[in-house]
């Protein structure tokens, strides 16, 4: 018996003396490309849930009951902000949720579309590091026993931003100046034109809910034949037949396919953020370089 009593309390002591290990943050990402940012700069310590997936689209989006459930149990919900979630507060309302809110876009100036903020600020790479940097401090003050974690994950991502930065700007320096246009899908792409210099025209709006009119695209196709603009793009869940339609009666190329709103699943071209800009890089180099 004593000997059981000894083994019992060395275990005991041995128990106290290891550290437990904590529940993962719990943090809600409004969109797949916020739930790519979060991850890199969470990485174990965090249990993110991505509300709008990969290859959905935010415009249109419309939450479900086992949404209210996520928003509920989260401890920090991650937003874009700038308008782009315009369901998320009644949401979050009806959820109930107590979960801090974080727009990861604080201290970007947005440009304007018409009267409304551009939402997609994360089409310019320095933007997005802001994103990372207001993503890491909201962490480290949710969760400062894993602040040093974060912040190294970041300082570990933003190198690899650095470096994509110079991939694209180096990209198209190498692009004659005159072809630098390109028609594009719907205006999601106003924050790569003015960091790059590439000039899209969009036949849709700023939200993929609009329609283009019949006079809208006789307008286009009149700016394409004369501006010759040399490349249409697709973009990943928008109806292919209008920019088939413009490139049968301009001759500009269909240049392929660019993701701007949503990431792709693991197996698709642009499986995080990363992947999407230099897809979309190459995409726009290969078709304007002709």
């Amino acid at each position: 018996m004593r000997r059981l009593a000894l083994w019992l309390t060395c275990i005991a002591l041995v128990s106290t003396a290891l550290p437990v290990r904590a529940e993962p943050l719990k943090v809600v990402a409004s969109f797949s490309i916020v739930g790519d940012f979060v991850r890199n700069v969470g990485g174990s310590s965090v249990d993110v849930a991505t509300l709008v997936g990969p290859g959905s689209d935010a415009h249109v989006y419309s939450p479900s009951p086992r949404d209210a459930k996520t928003v509920a149990d989260a401890k920090l919900i991650v937003v874009n902000g700038l308008g782009f979630e315009g369901w998320l507060p009644r949401l979050v309302q009806s959820s109930g949720s107590k979960a801090i809110i974080v727009t990861a876009t604080e201290g970007i100036a947005p440009l304007r579309s018409g009267s409304a903020a551009d939402p997609h600020a994360w089409q310019s790479v320095g933007n997005t590091k802001v994103y990372v940097a207001n993503i890491r401090d909201a962490l480290s003050a949710a969760d400062p026993a894993n602040a040093g974690q974060y912040r190294a994950n970041a300082d570990a991502y933003l190198a690899k931003l650095d470096a994509l930065e110079r991939e694209v700007r180096e990209a198209i320096a190498k692009l004659p100046p005159a072809r630098r246009k390109v028609i594009a899908t719907h205006n999601a792409f106003a924050y790569f034109a003015a960091a790059y210099g590439i000039e899209f025209i969009a036949p849709l709006g700023v939200s993929t809910e609009s329609e283009p009119s019949a006079r809208d695209v006789a307008r286009i196709i009149s700016q394409v034949r004369q501006a010759r603009i040399p490349a249409v793009f697709l973009e990943n869940f928008t109806d292919p037949r209008l920019m088939q339609r413009i490139s049968a009666e301009t001759g500009a190329k269909v240049g392929g396919t660019l993701y701007s709103d949503s990431l792709t699943g693991e197996k698709g071209d642009a499986p995080t953020y990363i992947d999407m800009v230099r897809h979309n890089i190459r995409a726009l180099t290969r078709a304007l370089g002709e």
